[in-house]
């Protein structure tokens, strides 16, 4: 009997989800953070390739990769990513293993139906999540460019189609005195006096600020040895905000405080851009619709809407000023095991981070199945995407 398109897809992901899980488990007892993750790449690259993928390692980024399958016949580009590096101390405290496996299950399944009916799939490993914006570098280097929807799920305590995104800017402030003995403070000048009353007055901007702005940071360095006056000392700080142009605006405020404080404490300072800043998310409500729907079919309940209020940020913002972009959500656990902890990432492994590996890739393989039979849909999206950047 032949199996239809929708069938294939189903039990690819069904018929596979043991080999996937090996991946997932694989990740876990070998956890990578960002930009280390060449055992992972390897482990993923090798899988896609036994799969019929046209495989690239060290794309655009040192452990970066991409996996291809053209159909040689007209039709959409379509990228599946996968997310896969780990936190320092909780190892895959985030989940990324199995947005991995998500994605892994999502380009199989889908490389069995496209010949239907055209187009490039391209299965994209985005490293670095966590700090130093993978997916930043690849839409920089036009990975994203002519991809038509970019997709992918990420685990969690709900089922959901994602949501906004805070911009962050990473700021580091260092500040340069002059070293004294502890009992000749007037010889010195203090690097950590004037990182202190920076804190201070930073802190102080948070009343004024927009909703949904957030300023955290912590000082870094504040001198070795308390009977010496330190002649240097650091902050680093993110700062968040619903857009981008306003988490500039606020770290602007924060730059004229610290000139001011300088000045004050008779210190120098410079500021840097330290880790990888990230574009806010931009929405495409037809594909949170369509994954909706594709979600219920599957028999997944309380699915939450598009979240309108941004709180963390992710590299996926970058993607989502290229093509239309989704980062769903699907639930491995309850609402008592929060993000970045080793409960999440035991989570990753049981029986429930399986069966969301399952009803996620089968989500998105439906979606992208969707794409494939209904260019009218796509067309639909793609045009909701470009109004939504022109009017930005």
């Amino acid at each position: 009997m032949t199996l239809t398109a929708k069938e294939t897809l189903l039990q690819s992901v069904e018929n596979n989800v043991d080999a996937y899980m090996h991946l997932v488990q694989t990740m876990y007892d070998n956890p990578e953070i960002g930009n280390e993750e060449f055992e992972t790449m390897a482990l993923l690259v090798d899988y896609l390739d036994k799969a019929g993928f046209k495989t690239t390692s060290g794309y655009i980024v040192p452990t970066g990769f991409i996996g291809e399958y053209d159909t040689g016949k007209p039709g959409p580009t379509i990228a599946v990513m996968c997310e896969f590096d780990a936190l320092p101390e909780v190892g895959h405290g985030c989940g990324h293993n199995l947005i991995a496996g998500i994605g892994i299950a999502t380009g199989e399944a889908v490389k069995k139906i496209i010949d239907q009916f055209g187009g490039k799939l391209l299965v994209v490993g985005t490293p670095a999540e966590e700090n130093f914006g993978g997916k930043v570098s690849m839409s920089d280097a036009g990975v994203f460019d002519d991809v038509d929807v970019a997709l992918m799920v990420h685990p969690g305590s709900h089922n959901g189609v994602g949501g906004r995104s805070s911009a962050l800017n990473p700021i580091k402030f260092e500040f340069f005195g002059k070293t004294a003995h502890g009992c000749m403070p007037q010889a010195g000048a203090s690097a950590l006096d004037a990182a202190v009353m920076s804190y201070l007055q930073i802190n102080l901007i948070r009343q004024f600020a927009n909703q949904h702005t957030y300023i955290h940071g912590v000082i870094k360095d504040g001198g070795e040895a308390a009977n010496v006056i330190p002649g240097y000392a650091s902050l680093e700080y993110y700062f968040r905000a619903p857009t981008m142009a306003y988490a500039k605006e606020i770290t602007a405020k924060a730059m004229t405080a610290v000139e001011g404080v300088a000045l004050a404490n008779g210190v120098t300072f410079k500021s840097s851009v330290y880790e990888c800043p990230y574009d806010d998310t931009v929405v495409n409500y037809l594909l949170a619709d369509l994954l909706t729907e594709k979600y219920e079919e599957l028999g997944l309940t309380d699915i939450q809407p598009v979240d309108e209020v941004a709180k963390g940020s992710t590299d996926v913002g970058a993607v989502s000023y290229k093509c239309p972009t989704i980062q769903g959500f699907i639930k491995i656990c309850g609402p008592e095991v929060g993000a970045h902890t080793v409960e999440m990432a035991d989570a990753t492994i049981s029986p429930d981070g399986k069966n969301g590996l399952i009803k996620a890739a089968q989500g998105l393989s439906l979606s992208i199945l969707e794409l494939l039979e209904k260019p009218e849909k796509l067309a639909a999206i793609k045009q909701e995407f470009d109004e939504t950047i022109a009017s930005m």
